[in-house]
């Protein structure tokens, strides 16, 4: 998405880092279960982010372009 040369590099850090601990947290009896969970809730930091207020985070397709650039489309793998 031509939108997305101009996101921010902290934005995409964050969703990465939030399917990795989800990922995490999906494993049977995964270990460090609270501090997981305490992570996963940073995700504020996803959702106010700045980027969205701007134009080019205006549309919904700009969120559904997150997914796939940080690697949320992944079905294996964990953190």
């Amino acid at each position: 998405m031509e939108g997305w040369a101009a996101s921010p590099e902290d934005l995409v850090r964050a969703q990465q880092e939030w399917h990795d601990i989800y990922r995490a947290l999906a494993v049977p009896r995964p270990r460090g279960a609270t501090e997981l969970r305490r992570r996963l809730l940073l995700s504020v930091r996803i959702e106010w982010h700045p980027f969205w207020s701007a134009p080019a985070g205006w549309t919904p397709a700009a969120r559904m372009e997150l997914r796939p650039l940080t690697g949320g489309d992944r079905r294996t793998g964990v953190a």
